[in-house]
């Protein structure tokens, strides 16, 4: 009995001595560490990756859609088919029948607005509203939909509206008006190409998604009604788009040409200066601003 105890002590003793080298043998080697970031560069380029399973649900966020292109306008069919990749968004999408370009935060109130059901480019259900871009926020959210949106995303809109042009653009004045009612809103534009090339909205998707890794739950979990900005380069090469920065908005554009294809000349080396030396070197750009008078802010 004793002989047969000492035959499985010794067994055991050489199976775990196995283990051990052959556990040893091979040393884990760790990953490299990325290179360190310019203290501007603090969104993710890349969309949120999908979380592990869990038994948590993210809360549900209600996002409304709009813009000042019109509802069947190919930048804001871009937003939204994105919009519906991400779990736990619901899209509701209520914009201008017409192209309102440069309408700024104009609404029309105590008018009997003319609603339609209607569809985006790709076919998702839509309302349209004949008016501005600010009444197709206000019907939204007074009433129009059953339900508050908890965000609204504006765009993304065929040409920049960044520095002085933030104050009359129809995009950012439908986001400036939902904020103004404390719904938080992001104005979403992307830039003019170069002739014959056309405005490369999958940009708009590329940077929002990487602006929504970073800020997702945030709105879920019941943001400030901040106003952003956010503006995307078309450079000559749609390839091209440098990191995202963060940069207030110009209030002087200082001689620089205003609505003109970026030339795309990055990257920055340094902070940006502002959102029209971020945007023209290559970099889509986020800055903030005060939703009653459109001024730069630092949130």
């Amino acid at each position: 009995m004793k002989k047969h105890s000492h035959l499985v002590i010794v067994a055991l003793s050489l199976a775990v001595s196995s283990c051990t080298n052959s556990t040893s043998s091979t040393p884990a080697t760790a990953p490299p560490a990325s290179a360190a970031s310019p203290s501007s560069l603090v969104l993710s380029t890349q969309p949120a990756a999908t979380p592990a399973p869990t038994t948590a649900v993210p809360r549900l966020l209600r996002v409304l859609v709009t813009n000042d292109d019109g509802f069947d306008a190919p930048g804001i069919d871009a937003i939204v088919q994105y919009l519906r990749t991400v779990p736990n968004v619901e899209v509701s999408v209520v914009a201008p029948a017409t192209n309102q370009s440069g309408s700024g935060d104009k609404s029309t109130p105590g008018a009997s607005l003319v609603v339609a059901d209607v569809k985006t480019l790709s076919g998702y259900p839509a309302k349209s509203v004949a008016g501005f871009p600010a009444d197709s926020v206000l019907w939204a959210i007074n009433g129009g939909l059953a339900t508050k949106p908890d965000l609204v995303v504006s765009g993304s809109n065929l040409g920049q509206n960044y520095g002085p042009l933030n104050t009359i653009s129809g995009t950012v004045g439908a986001a400036a008006t939902a904020a103004r009612a404390g719904i938080p809103a992001i104005a979403i534009s992307q830039g003019v190409a170069v002739a014959p090339a056309v405005p490369y909205f999958p940009a708009s998707v590329t940077v929002l998604s990487g602006y929504f890794a970073d800020k997702l739950a945030t709105y879920r979990n019941g943001s400030p009604s901040l106003l952003t900005v956010i503006n995307v380069p078309t450079c000559p090469d749609t390839a091209t788009l440098f990191p995202t920065l963060v940069a207030p908005a110009a209030t002087d554009a200082k001689g620089r040409s205003l609505g003109a294809p970026a030339p795309c000349d990055g990257p920055l080396t340094g902070p940006a200066t502002d959102d029209i030396d971020a945007f023209n070197a290559g970099h889509g750009v986020v800055s903030y601003l005060d939703p009653a008078t459109l001024a730069p802010i630092t949130p």
